[in-house]
């Protein structure tokens, strides 16, 4: 199980790198931070939760616009070096509203830990996140929940990422999004926890994109 506690420069870097548009200008320079701050800082809020200073998250996308210009000064070095991944493929992304009263997060885990032990769970500002097998018996768990595939995103693989403590771990989700863009893939999410970086995928494209991520790290051995 993981528990996410994302910081601004991360829900920053997130949301941006979800943005195909916004990330390409950035990457270009041809973004005004204040006005693209102003553009984020309700979803940047949404994510933690709480108010953020507007300054704050100028600050955050001045910082991720200069870790293009570092990445380009060190292209010699991977920043997946010494990564280690996991595929897991037939991934389902459950998702319910913190407000839903038919949703008891605790009594959902217990179920969940009783049936497998693949699975990783994700506190949002306003919402629960599951990722976990696509199987009958967790299907079952919200049988009883009115219009229960709207709670779920089927067809999904998941890829975690696993940096070494010691090594920058900032700008694994922008590069990996961009050498899967510059491949014709694209991720679905991605969220982050204490130890890892978990990437989602369409279940189509998940094999070739651990090929590629793979051979990345090979070439920065």
């Amino acid at each position: 199980m993981r528990l996410s506690n994302v910081s601004v420069p991360e829900a920053v870097r997130e949301i941006i790198t979800r943005n195909r548009s916004i990330y390409d200008c950035m990457k270009m320079d041809l973004i005004n931070y204040t006005a693209l701050a102003v553009k984020i800082q309700p979803e940047v809020e949404k994510v933690l939760g709480n108010p953020v200073n507007l300054n704050t998250i100028v600050v955050a996308i001045k910082r991720y616009a200069d870790s293009f210009e570092i990445k380009d000064e060190v292209k010699d070095e991977s920043v997946l070096k010494n990564a280690r991944l996991a595929l897991t493929d037939g991934i389902m992304d459950i998702k319910f509203s913190l407000n839903d009263p038919s949703m008891d997060p605790m009594a959902i885990l217990d179920k969940f830990s009783k049936i497998t032990n693949n699975y990783e769970f994700f506190r949002l500002s306003d919402s629960f996140r599951f990722l976990t097998e696509d199987i009958d018996d967790i299907r079952q768990i919200f049988e009883n929940v009115p219009n229960p595939d709207e709670f779920f995103n089927t067809g999904l693989a998941k890829i975690r990422i696993s940096i070494p403590p010691h090594q920058n771990q900032s700008d694994v989700v922008s590069y990996v999004a961009e050498v899967l863009h510059a491949n014709g893939i694209e991720l679905v999410n991605a969220f982050f926890s204490q130890d890892s970086i978990t990437i989602i995928l369409r279940g189509d494209d998940a094999s070739r994109a651990y090929a590629i991520l793979h051979s990345d790290i090979a070439k920065a051995r």
